[in-house]
This record gives C-alpha cells, structure tokens and sequence, in this order.
C-alpha cells in the first residue's frame, strides 16, 4: 500500500514538473513569436483593409485635368477607355486611352511617323507593378514596375483618393503646365460582369 502512495505521488510530481517545463515552452516561445504573430495580425488587418475598399476590377469613367485657372477639362477626349485592376495580394494594373486614336498610316509600328510616335504616346498611360494603401491618410503607393512613359519605371508614386462607394478617384501631382490629372473609377459589380459562355 506505501508503495502504491509512493508511486502516486512520484507521479504526480512528474506530472507536475513537466507541465510547468510545457508552460515555461509555450510562454517563452510567446515571447519570442510575438513580434512575427504581431506581423501577421498586422498583415491580416491590412489585407482585410484592401479586401474591403479597392481590390476589385474598375473601369474608366473620367480622365479629366484641372487647369491652374480651377476650369475642369477632358484629358483624354470624350469617352476615354480604361480598366484598373487591384488584387488583393497587391498588384495592380492600371490602363488609359482616348476613345479616338491616331492609326499607322503605313499599318506598320515599326514604320510610323514622327507625328504618329507621338500621338500613340500621348493617347495613352500605362503602369503596373505593386501597390500599398494607406487609408488613414488616403492615399495609393503605385510602386511601378513597367510604364508607357519610361521615366516611371522602378519609381514610387503617391496618389491622394477618394473612395465614395463604388466611386474612386486619385489626382496626379501638377505637370510642369500646372495642369492636375484626374483619374475617375466605376467599379465592376458581380452583376455587371458579362456572362462567359458555356460557364454558370
């Protein structure tokens, strides 16, 4: 019978000193992983931030320019075509073209006039690459990978917004004319989207 109580009681402090050896594990690894769960959690709040404003398909509405006299004018013709693009892992992809534009007189790019060059370069802003939102102080950072204006590529631009429903719109710093670009969006809705063929 003393060697039954014995055995119970070593056991017991076995039980005892390995669990306090699994809380003395479990609370140092806590220690130690907090900065990398605070990250995550950080991460996850974030992510959820971009779900639920921009991450989405959008099409062009208005590509306008304000003037230094506050006048409010096309930027890129009447009915200007685009679409942007945001993911929810932070990609981008943003397309702008006037509705009207120069054709090759020759059906050649590679044989095109000086006047022609320009014309397909002024009709049209292209960039994609990454971006970060920041909604506290509401604005985009394109960080551009590849744009239609060379000068842009590998650079980081900050862009002010509005997000009023299924409204966005950002403003581009002034060009050297004073004018600021006005980018406005409509957001595709799961309604708007066309149906594909053969898929339900």
């Amino acid at each position: 019978m003393q060697e039954r109580i014995s055995h119970a009681h070593t056991c017991v402090e076995s039980n005892q000193i390995v669990r306090r050896l699994f809380d003395c594990y479990i609370g140092g690894m806590s220690i130690k992983r907090l900065p990398f769960l605070a990250l995550l959690l950080f991460g996850s709040i974030m992510a959820t931030a971009q779900t639920s404003s921009i991450v989405g398909t959008w099409v062009l509405t208005k590509a306008d320019k304000l003037l230094p006299d506050g006048t409010r004018v096309s930027d890129y013709g009447e009915h200007p075509h685009g679409l942007v693009i945001f993911t929810s892992d932070g990609y981008y992809s943003v397309q702008i073209y006037r509705a009207e534009r120069l054709r090759f007189s020759s059906g050649d790019k590679r044989k095109g006039t000086p006047e022609e060059y320009k014309e397909a370069s002024l009709s049209m802003s292209v960039h994609f690459g990454r971006y970060t939102l920041d909604p506290a102080n509401a604005t985009i950072t394109f960080h551009i990978d590849r744009s239609s204006f060379p000068n842009q590529d590998d650079t980081t631009q900050v862009r002010p917004y509005e997000l009023r429903g299924d409204e966005l719109s950002w403003k581009v710093p002034p060009r050297p004319d004073g004018s600021i670009p006005i980018t406005v969006l409509h957001r595709v809705t799961s309604e708007e989207r066309p149906a594909v063929k053969g898929l339900n």
